[in-house]
């Protein structure tokens, strides 16, 4: 079955009770729920992994040579000076898209600025957890 991993960066674990005015009330549960049952659907297994620490992402992107057609990130906070995370995404030979669930253009000066973009096949920002499942679909379409 191919495989595609949803990478998650500093607090995002914490969806659904951080600041839900601006990341909305949906758990990470409830999302990756979703996400599972319409991979399921496109024949996709899913690989989640989120941690708080930059190098501990690197070391699991590093791990996914042979084992994924495919990245769906959010790097969070990561994505504005992550450059060990961004030269672990440009290494990598599969795609990966970039998520936000923030539109990070519209928000402080300082988060439109993203060390990850260059190296990524595209990013979605601004539509809420949806995004997630937009990334997914595109990958299971355009590159699986």
């Amino acid at each position: 079955m191919r495989r595609i991993a949803v990478v998650n960066g500093p607090n995002l674990n914490l969806l659904g009770q951080r600041e839900p005015g601006v990341y909305g009330r949906k758990t990470w549960a409830e999302v990756r729920e979703e996400l599972e049952r319409e991979a399921s659907k496109m024949g996709i297994e899913l690989e989640f992994f989120q941690s708080n620490h930059e190098g501990a992402i690197v070391d699991y992107l590093q791990g996914l040579r042979g084992r994924a057609v495919g990245v769906i990130i959010n790097p969070g906070a990561l994505t504005h000076y992550g450059y060990s995370l961004r030269d672990a995404l440009a290494a990598l030979e599969i795609p990966a898209v970039e998520v936000h669930i923030t539109n990070i253009y519209a928000r402080e000066e300082w988060r439109a600025v993203s060390v990850v973009s260059p190296v990524v096949r595209g990013i979605i920002s601004g539509l809420g957890t949806e995004g997630y499942l937009l990334a997914l679909t595109y990958l299971c379409r355009a590159w699986t």
